[in-house]
């Protein structure tokens, strides 16, 4: 019924990032735990179920015009995909299974939004943002150990929810923001990719008060994300995942939704001014704030 597809003696701390930025546990995929003679050690075992009929008709008849309008929001804002793909998906299909498949489009996608824009992206600001970011990810993962992630995640959500509010009703701002702004939203942007998977906001929002280009936003904003996406990518490589052969099929059955998304994301940004490109992203970490909001109190936040 289980087939181990990695097994191994981990400590504890490093089995919490696992569960906690990764991997969802309970399910298909999942981290299956078992305490044994020594207490300071936890055993782990990823284990890979074969769902019956993952990929039938029924379920690409919902898998993939959502991806479609996932990617189109993707391809407008360069985030969002998570937000509107991972609740309905999780419907038809395992989470542990939606997660991975995801982090593959994404990086498809992120790949092929870069390099359609490739000549607007910012390479002043994503020779800073990068290495922050990947810096954020390593304080994301420690603080995922220490800190209540519930808590995390509620904050986070009010910040997005709050920040978005605000930008949609207020008057634009009349003056961009420093370079040295750099210091926060690169290292946060990371922090919270780590930690939720919800980081790309972050960097909406610090570009969107950089960059007059709204072609110049997006491609940035795909690059950081298709290098985070990356990262998840291998981990989930590297513990065997991928050796699910309905989930690989599933994904190329999904390329050409995500292909369709991205191709009429570019349709329609050609036909928005900046200013209704931004209200789209405002709208969106309106979404993304509820979104994590009802997720922490839904953990048991309280």
């Amino acid at each position: 019924m289980i087939s181990s597809a990695w097994a191994c003696r981990t400590p504890k701390s490093f089995l919490k990032i696992l569960s906690g930025a990764y991997l969802c546990t309970g399910d298909a995929g999942s981290v299956v735990i078992g305490r044994r003679a020594r207490t300071d050690v936890t055993y782990a075992e990823i284990c890979l179920r074969r769902e019956p009929a993952m990929v039938d008709w029924t379920t690409i008849a919902i898998v993939l015009p959502t991806l479609v309008v996932a990617y189109i929001i993707f391809g407008i804002a360069g985030f969002g995909t998570a937000l509107v793909a991972a609740p309905v998906l999780a419907h038809t299909m395992p989470i542990a299974s939606v997660v991975p498949l995801l982090a593959l489009l994404d990086f498809g996608a992120a790949a092929l939004n870069g390099f359609e824009l490739s000549d607007k992206i910012a390479k002043a600001e994503l020779v800073w943002l990068a290495p922050l970011m990947i810096a954020g990810s390593i304080v994301g993962v420690t603080l995922l150990i220490s800190l209540p992630a519930t808590l995390m995640m509620f904050l986070l959500g009010v910040f997005a929810a709050g920040y978005g509010i605000h930008s949609l009703f207020a008057p634009p701002p009349e003056r961009k923001i420093g370079k040295e702004w750099v210091g926060v939203f690169g290292p946060l942007g990371g922090i919270f990719s780590a930690m939720f998977g919800s980081g790309g906001f972050v960097y909406a929002i610090y570009l969107s008060r950089r960059l007059d280009d709204k072609d110049a936003i997006r491609a940035t904003q795909s690059t950081l994300i298709g290098m985070s996406t990356l990262t998840r990518v291998l981990l989930f490589l590297g513990v065997g995942i991928y050796s699910d052969f309905s989930l690989l099929l599933l994904a190329v059955a999904s390329i050409p939704a995500m292909g369709i998304g991205i191709y009429a994301a570019q349709w329609f940004t050609a036909r928005l001014s900046r200013e209704q490109f931004l209200r789209i992203v405002y709208v969106l970490l309106i979404g993304t704030g509820t979104t994590l909001i009802v997720r922490a109190i839904g953990s048991g936040m309280w």
